[in-house]
């Protein structure tokens, strides 16, 4: 795999440039035959982007989301040595949906399973289909499952219309407490050339609130690839998406994330909020109580 110079520079800053080079040996393009039946298993699917910008937006885009789409499970599956097909596309409130309409548009998506502890991430480009859409791969890979909760089962509500989204620009007391009982969330980021969507946990607490604008965590120690750091350290563009997994109900964040290193080795990331959108019924799937993952703090 070939890394781009912002990664590069959080590997040589951590030191970890020839592990990096080890692990992103198992990055292609192409779709194992292993992930496909993976994938064909999920009932959701996280997908991180740019929405279309306006004047004077960076590179012709704008704020970057990270979205939640669910469906009976083959809705996403692979269609193509290097293709994944979506059969249904973000509702037309998300900010992500009109990007999703424009051919070429770069996304990052993350298939998790909490039931095995299992991820897979995609990215790519992005166009329209018929019935949603669909992703030409640039980067398959998977992931450990260090700090990925474990959750038994699920069961799906019946469907009905959902609550208007509502949007803010600064956490409310009950969006706060969301957060800081949060054991999970997902990161969208973006780079000159595309975007990725990555996972974060840890026990309950693990997000600290600072501010009704700005919140932070600590980096834990993962792959050493350093992707979502790399993009930061080029783009400090980010979109946060935090899951109820009992309710069903998420909040967006988008906003800006930046990198602090100490001298003992510790990394932290804190975000600054731009914009906060809260749906209360955004997923119909509803997930049992946590087994927490034994490498959290």
């Amino acid at each position: 795999m070939t890394y781009h110079s912002g990664s590069r520079a959080v590997q040589d800053r951590v030191g970890v440039r020839d592990l990096a080079d080890h692990v992103g040996q198992a990055i292609g393009q192409g779709i194992r035959p292993v992930a496909a039946a993976f994938l064909e298993l999920q009932p959701m699917l996280i997908v991180g982007g740019a929405e279309p910008g306006g004047v004077g937006a960076p590179d012709g885009v704008g704020a970057v989301w990270a979205s939640l789409l669910t469906g009976a499970p083959g809705f996403v599956r692979a269609t193509g040595p290097r293709q994944i097909s979506v059969t249904r596309g973000l509702p037309p409130a998300d900010p992500l949906a009109p990007a999703l309409s424009v051919p070429g548009t770069p996304v990052g998506t993350l298939a998790l399973d909490p039931r095995t502890r299992r991820r897979m991430r995609l990215n790519g480009r992005a166009r329209p289909t018929p019935r949603g859409f669909a992703v030409e791969a640039d980067q398959v890979f998977a992931n450990c499952p260090k700090y990925l909760q474990k959750r038994e089962s699920y069961e799906t509500v019946v469907e009905r219309v959902p609550d208007a989204p509502r949007r803010g620009t600064e956490l409310s007391a009950s969006q706060r407490e969301f957060i800081e009982t949060a054991d999970t969330f997902f990161l969208a980021t973006v780079h000159a050339h595309g975007a990725d969507a990555s996972h974060r946990g840890g026990n309950p607490g693990f997000v600290h609130i600072a501010s009704p604008y700005e919140l932070w965590w600590r980096d834990y120690p993962g792959n050493s690839m350093f992707l979502t750091l790399g993009n930061l350290a080029g783009d400090p563009r980010a979109g946060l998406l935090f899951l109820d997994w009992r309710t069903g109900a998420t909040l967006q964040l988008t906003g800006e994330a930046r990198t602090e290193y100490a001298p003992d080795g510790e990394r932290t990331v804190r975000f600054t909020l731009t914009e906060v959108i809260e749906s209360p019924t955004a997923s119909p799937l509803r997930w049992s109580a946590p087994e927490y993952s034994p490498a959290n703090p």
